[in-house]
């Protein structure tokens, strides 16, 4: 049994994690609320991890700097291997946790039980900061339970406090489903925090010499569906309110609680370095005149920009003469392309292809790639776009202004792609493209790998299911039809231009039967039809 943490057990730490992640992969990403056949978190956080481990083995040689002990050399070197590697939401969390962990075990003179409390309690807040609106339930709601059990140890003992904080993590994964009805509806467990647990796990396994007994958690009977209150921005506020923000840190926290109460969609990203540290804010909110107060009374907001987003029609040209050609060069767009039809497809727009499921470092040399200043990021994926803002962060301490613009779908990055104007300033072109994904409404359509209750019904593996911004709508036998259905659907909402996309395993003829349906059903709706060669979805269809 070890009495401190060591950057030798640090080391055993990250491999055997590691280790128990790669033996519960599957388990892992089969803990997917949707029975959509690209559940990837045991996936993405087995990636995670290696680049982490893979930093550490090539740092061997190296010794800390002067203000970081062994271990917290070794930990440090661990969760910037993570930050890179990270993918996925649940990647870039537990990126964000080690990195907590790491900074408050660095300059401690020997990693005790009490010094491991406080450093899972920096680990916690540092996931918190990275989730604009954090949700309990999910790897949050672990990692929480893990500090407040370990400070409650309040020992020196560090044997006793890592079993405490493991075994507390287990009990809170096994809530998940009480705090979070998406996860209850589908009878499973978080599988971020599922994760978090085997590698908790593995840390009592260095520390004391055992492994913990635990078992998987057994599946719940899934609650009958019901309508799920998505995670996206509300259409009661009227205004996107943006601004660069120079102010101290508590200055911002306040803020953070002020803008919440105003509306949703908030963003608040910045580094916090230097005397004056830079942020930027994002916020929809019906009440401008009180964000914009909001940002005076926190510091110096700057490069203020407001969009109605009832307004459609672009805004009217500059006054001053367009950028010199040097500026015009100085920007580019990295897009993420889950298939080689579609890389193709944002090549021809002039943009910097990334495959799909990029990790953080992935996505930071496309855009170092690009050489320049100025670069927006498409992730194109719900689950990349905390990945893309980790990698902008990175890029910000390069010297490089990165904007996320949030597309959740290739056939949004499209739109986004078709509005880009270089001779705006690079801001008003950021969210003019913004508001181009935005207005595009999009669905996939694939077969379920699984059973389980959604909203639209009870489904079993290889039925057919339609998801309309990212929840089931239709749930059909035959391809084609629920492809007709899901396009119908859409454009009984409005819509002038569809955009069908066909997947790697699309059938001969899927898309020609689509379009034909439309030319009958919607005849003055114009079609444009690309082969994506995209995974697990034979159609994307965007619709604007």
């Amino acid at each position: 049994m070890l009495d401190t943490l060591d950057a030798a057990a640090v080391r055993r730490w990250c491999a055997g994690g590691l280790a128990a992640l790669k033996q519960h992969q599957a388990e892992i990403d089969q803990l997917n609320v949707y029975p959509v056949p690209d559940g990837d978190t045991g996936t993405n956080l087995v990636l995670t991890l290696t680049s982490a481990q893979q930093a550490l083995a090539m740092d061997l040689d190296t010794g800390p700097d002067g203000t970081a002990t062994p271990h917290g050399h070794a930990l440090r070197l661990m969760a910037r291997g993570a930050l890179l590697g990270a993918r996925g939401n649940s990647g870039v969390i537990l990126s964000q946790i080690l990195r907590g962990f790491a900074d408050a075990a660095a300059v401690t003179p020997a990693l005790r039980g009490r010094e491991l409390a406080a450093a899972l309690r920096d680990a916690t807040a540092a996931a918190y900061a990275a989730v604009a609106r954090p949700v309990e339930g999910t790897l949050l709601s672990v990692v929480a339970a893990a500090a407040t059990a370990a400070e409650r140890a309040d020992s020196d003992d560090l044997c006793a406090v890592v079993g405490a904080a493991a075994g507390e993590a287990a009990a809170a994964l096994a809530r998940t489903p009480d705090q979070l009805p998406a996860l209850a509806r589908a009878g499973v467990v978080d599988a971020g925090g599922r994760g978090l647990c085997l590698l908790l796990d593995a840390l009592v396994e260095v520390v004391t010499g055992e492994r913990p007994a635990r078992v998987a958690p057994a599946p719940r009977a899934p609650r009958p569906p019901a309508t799920v209150v998505r995670e996206t921005g509300s259409d009661q506020y009227a205004y996107e309110v943006q601004f660069l923000l120079d102010a101290q840190g508590a200055a911002v926290d306040r803020l953070r609680d002020v803008l919440a109460g105003l509306g949703d969609s908030l963003v608040i990203v910045g580094d916090g370095d230097g005397p004056e540290p830079t942020w930027n804010v994002h916020v929809h909110v019906n009440d401008v005149g009180a964000a914009i107060e909001a940002g005076v009374v926190a510091g110096r907001p700057h490069r203020i920009s407001v969009t109605r987003f009832a307004d459609q029609t672009p805004p009217p040209p500059p006054l001053s003469p367009p950028p010199a050609l040097s500026e015009q060069a100085a920007r580019a767009a990295v897009v993420v392309a889950p298939g080689a039809g579609i890389a193709t497809l944002f090549g021809g727009e002039g943009a910097t292809v990334v495959p799909g499921n990029p990790s953080t470092g992935e996505l930071l040399d496309a855009i170092r790639a690009t050489g320049a200043v100025r670069v927006v990021v498409l992730p194109n994926d719900p689950n990349t776009q905390a990945v893309a803002g980790a990698a902008a962060k990175e890029a910000h301490r390069l010297g490089v202004k990165v904007s996320v613009v949030p597309t959740r779908s290739p056939v949004q990055a499209l739109a986004a792609l078709a509005v880009r104007d270089p001779a705006r300033r690079f801001e008003d072109d950021v969210i003019a493209m913004a508001e181009a994904a935005g207005a595009c409404r999009y669905a996939e359509v694939c077969y379920a790998s699984r059973e389980a209750l959604t909203v639209a019904g009870p489904c079993r593996p290889g039925d057919v299911l339609a998801l309309v911004d990212g929840e089931v709508h239709l749930i059909g036998a035959d391809l084609v039809d629920t492809c007709a259905a899901v396009v119908d659907r859409m454009l009984g909402g409005g819509g002038e231009l569809v955009t069908l996309i066909s997947g790697a395993d699309a059938p001969a003829g899927l898309v020609d039967a689509v379009r034909a349906h439309v030319g009958q059903h919607w005849p003055f709706v114009e079609v444009h039809a690309y082969p994506g060669g995209q995974p697990h979805y034979p159609l994307l269809v965007g619709v604007e």
